[in-house]
């Protein structure tokens, strides 16, 4: 940061959320929440009943996202979130749902 000035860098994190996550539209409700602020990336249930997603984009709108993923839709029960930097991903350029893992 040179001057004051602040520059919003991309960054990409991978989000393991925990909690009343599955049959709560976690997922409809963050595919909202993340084109409203223009973050690309992924959601997806896992198997273990976690809801894991990737979340790009620049810093400020990135970080809001994440802030709502503690909240989650109103029926959501989020005990838990993890978190870890992942590489950008140019290709990314919409939030999409992805397949159960």
């Amino acid at each position: 940061m040179r001057g004051g000035a602040r520059v919003d860098e991309m960054i990409a994190w991978q989000l393991v959320i925990r909690g009343r996550v599955q049959g709560v539209g976690y997922r409809d409700a963050m595919i909202g929440r993340a084109s409203a602020l223009g973050v690309a990336g992924w959601v997806r249930n896992r198997s273990d009943g976690a809801v894991e997603a990737l979340v790009q984009g620049d810093t400020a709108a990135v970080e809001s996202l994440v802030a709502w993923c503690h909240r989650g839709p109103p029926a959501a029960q989020v005990t838990a979130i993890s978190n870890s930097v992942v590489e950008t991903d140019p290709a990314l350029d919409a939030f999409l749902c992805r397949r159960t893992e």
